[in-house]
């Protein structure tokens, strides 16, 4: 029984889109939400070395590179106990939720097939199909695009028929900024978006005062 005071839970997650942005393929929301989620910037800049007689300014060339790292969990004991109404868990325990990460970083049996008939044929020029449009969603405060960097998965435990019933996975993920997509596509509109949220948010945090650090004004 759910109270009706209990908060619905958001579950972050990734939405696969074509690699125009306009459909979404599918979407893979995290089973459970991690404890822990680990960001860090590359900042993107020159000057403001003192190399030479005069230093130059220092200037921001572009977004921060940012990278995100998940570890997540995903178990089928729950639905397993509920075998009748769960067929799928039964069958195949959470191979289906891992092969959908594993898409993630793997272009599809017919894209490869494609390229091999292109070069069988004798095509001069083959060019790679364009990896779909990842976004990575964590509340509306946070929906970004990216790419997988690094993946791995730990299968924990197995049911008779060696599907895997339990499994860490982590996640290494690169946002894609305006850099990588430019201003006209859809992701690059998605990560300007994302910019001006946080930006929105950092108007709210306030401002300290010079007393709360110890200083009455400037020199």
């Amino acid at each position: 029984m759910t109270l009706a005071n209990t908060p619905r839970l958001i579950k972050g997650g990734l939405v696969v889109l074509n690699p125009a942005g306009t459909a979404i393929a599918h979407s893979i929301a995290l089973q459970y939400n991690p404890d822990t989620l680990s960001r860090s910037y590359q900042v993107q800049g020159t000057g403001g070395d003192g190399g030479g007689e005069r230093a130059t300014p220092f200037r921001f060339k572009g977004p921060a590179i940012e990278s995100i790292k998940v570890e997540a969990e995903i178990d089928a004991t729950d639905a397993l106990e509920f075998a009748d109404q769960n067929p799928n868990a039964t069958k195949n325990g959470i191979a289906p939720q891992l092969a959908a990460l594993e898409a993630l970083v793997n272009p599809s049996s017919d894209e490869l097939s494609a390229l091999n008939a292109l070069g069988a044929a004798g095509t001069l020029e083959i060019v790679p199909p364009n990896a779909p449009l990842v976004l990575f969603i964590w509340s509306k405060n946070r929906i970004v695009p990216v790419r997988v960097t690094d993946f791995s998965i730990t299968e924990e435990a197995f049911d008779p028929a060696l599907n895997p019933i339990r499994a860490k996975v982590s996640l290494g993920l690169r946002v894609m900024s305006t850099d990588d997509l430019g201003f006209a596509s859809r992701g690059g509109a998605l990560f300007l978006n994302h910019l001006r949220r946080r930006e929105a948010l950092a108007a709210t945090s306030g401002a300290a005062t010079l007393q709360s650090l110890g200083v009455s004004n400037l020199p």
